[in-house]
């Protein structure tokens, strides 16, 4: 690929935690985790004229991440989701509506650089509200579409749901959402193999990726299939931890490294970030390479 810029949109928000606050939001996290590996990466989203938003702005000029297609909405908060941890530190989300990343709408820059860029990453949370215009926009422009699907519950529809995946090269499942949209699809096969080749050819989408949680994950690649059976760790809690593997292993596929050293380097990773507190951990290179003990 050529620049390999990547970009990443959606929702950017606080996560509140019972005894602090924390920056999260999906494809923010991914484009942190991508910052952190080094990756040439654009992050577009919209806050509101808040001390929250001003905070934002803040947190990405610490991360290195460019503020200048961070949109400020001066009708819409900054987005805040409420976040409660159980006892194997699984995170259980309370979402609030009507934030400012609600509303992020399209300007010519951004366009020209989606049509630039060697990839453009999503989940399903942005298709919420009006924000969703901009993304069907951006995917008929882009070169690698990479959807996270990332189910959140009541926001989003069988309908958006099966054209995104139609209009995505790259799919991210977890291994509950596999199987609720082999379902939803209408899948005849029980495996989650089978579910996996069944969704790629309904979808007509090369590039499939399931999580496993502590189990590693598979991946479907152009007719060939890669797994890593997971890395120990005490778990801390899981925020970040699939947004920190999916980077790991886009970074990987868009810079043409091999896809097995991708896949078990992404597995590591997300491993790291369920062993830490937050969504956005600094974890080095070397410290990744130390866990593996490559």
């Amino acid at each position: 690929m050529g620049s390999n810029k990547i970009i990443c949109f959606g929702e950017i928000l606080w996560d509140i935690f019972p005894e602090k606050r924390k920056l999260g939001g999906a494809p923010f996290n991914v484009a942190s985790s991508l910052k952190g590996l080094g990756a040439d990466v654009e992050f577009f989203s919209r806050i509101g004229n808040d001390s929250l938003g001003v905070q934002i702005k803040s947190e990405l000029t610490n991360q290195g991440i460019s503020s200048d297609y961070l949109q400020i909405d001066q009708e819409h908060p900054t987005g805040k989701v409420l976040v409660s941890l159980n006892d194997a530190g699984s995170a259980h989300y309370e979402i609030e509506t009507n934030a400012a990343w609600d509303f992020i709408e399209t300007t010519p820059k951004t366009l020209d650089l989606v049509k630039q860029a060697d990839a453009f990453v999503f989940g399903s949370l942005i298709t919420r509200g009006a924000s969703c215009n901009a993304l069907k926009t951006f995917l008929k422009l882009s070169k690698f579409n990479v959807f996270d699907l990332n189910l959140r519950p009541p926001f989003f529809s069988d309908s958006i749901l099966i054209e995104l995946m139609e209009s995505a090269h790259f799919l991210k499942f977890n291994d509950e959402e596999i199987y609720q949209i082999a379902k939803m699809l209408n899948s005849p096969y029980h495996s989650m193999d089978q579910h996996i080749a069944y969704i790629a050819q309904k979808t007509k989408t090369e590039m499939i990726c399931v999580t496993k949680g502590m189990f590693g994950a598979v991946l479907y690649y152009h007719g060939e299939w890669y797994s890593n059976s997971g890395f120990q760790i005490q778990v801390k809690d899981t925020v970040g931890a699939g947004d920190s593997f999916l980077a790991t292993l886009i970074f990987g596929i868009v810079h043409g490294h091999n896809i097995q050293s991708s896949l078990d380097r992404a597995c590591a990773m997300g491993a790291l970030v369920a062993g830490s507190d937050g969504a956005n951990p600094s974890i080095s290179e070397k410290e990744l390479f130390d866990f593996m003990k490559i």
